[in-house]
This record gives structure tokens, C-alpha cells and sequence, in this order.
């Protein structure tokens, strides 16, 4: 059987060969190995595939995270609600205004501060609640599929110390 030669690639065949494209072209950028960066984009990806899947409930990740604080026994007010979420104050009144609208919660008056509000679950608002944490839990196990489970325990303790 006859055989063929493979002409041998000169460098000017190299120079036009197709070279990685979109993201993979990027990564050697030395952004992309920035700490700030990658968290930012971390969160952006993780985010943006929450909401995708809080869409089927009408919530998003914010929504789900003041949801999530009043259905704890903690009582948070609208203020430490602000001050944990790292939300201006009126970013916090809308997410919880519009988590009232939909009956899942409602504000209380402190009996700590009674210039203050507290903001709790209703009987709704739980159900919502544990339907959502379902889903961002599906959610965090498609963004973080790459990861073993020792490696996602060390990244959210490496997280809490970031964060806290």
C-alpha cells in the first residue's frame, strides 16, 4: 500500500493556523489570574446561572439571599440585613418591598429599636424559600462541578475567611 507524505508545516503555516479563540485566548492575560478578578467572575458565573434558575420562581439572588436571612431565627432588621448583604439601604427597602408585595414576607417593628424594622417570613414566604434553596443548590452543584468536595469545602472556608 502505497503511502503519502505528509508535507512538513513551515512557520508561515504555523503563524495562520488557527489559534485559541473567545475565552481560552484570553486566560494567559494577566487579569485572569488577579485574585479581585477571578472572584468577580466567580460570582458573576454563579449568579447568572442562580438567577436563570430563581427565574422559574420570579426571584433572583438577592431576593434569595434577604429570604433566606429572614427565614432564620436570627430576626434581622432591614439594616443588618444591608450591612450583611453589602447593600446600600434602599437596594435592601426594594428587595424586601418587593419580597412584601408577593406575601412572602412582612415588616415588623423592633421590640430591641422601635425606630427599627424587622423583617420576617410568612408561612408562603418559607415554602418560597425552600423551593428557592433547592434550586441554588442545583445551581451551585453545575457551577462548581469541576470541584472535588474536599476542594469546594476548602474554597467556601477560604471564602468565609475572605468575606468575614
Amino acid at each position: 500500500m502505497p503511502t503519502t507524505a505528509t508535507p512538513e508545516k513551515t512557520p508561515a503555516d504555523e503563524s495562520t493556523a488557527p489559534s485559541a479563540t473567545g475565552i481560552e485566548r484570553l486566560q494567559s492575560a494577566r487579569v485572569a489570574s488577579d485574585i479581585q478578578f477571578l472572584i468577580a467572575r466567580a460570582r458573576g458565573r454563579g449568579n447568572s446561572h442562580a438567577n436563570l434558575m430563581l427565574a422559574e420562581l420570579d426571584l433572583k439572588v438577592r431576593h434569595f439571599s434577604v429570604l433566606s436571612l429572614v427565614c432564620t431565627e436570627e430576626r434581622p432588621t432591614q439594616r443588618e440585613l444591608g450591612e450583611f448583604l453589602d447593600l446600600d439601604p434602599s437596594q435592601i427597602v426594594a428587595l424586601v418591598d418587593s419580597l412584601e408585595e408577593r406575601g412572602a414576607v412582612r415588616r415588623e417593628t423592633d421590640p430591641r429599636d422601635r425606630r427599627s424594622k424587622i423583617v420576617v417570613p410568612t408561612e408562603s414566604g418559607h415554602d418560597l424559600h425552600e423551593q428557592a434553596a433547592a434550586l441554588t443548590r442545583e445551581s451551585e452543584e453545575t457551577v462548581l462541578q469541576t470541584l472535588s468536595p474536599r476542594e469546594r469545602r476548602q474554597l467556601r472556608a477560604l471564602l468565609q475567611k475572605v468575606a468575614f
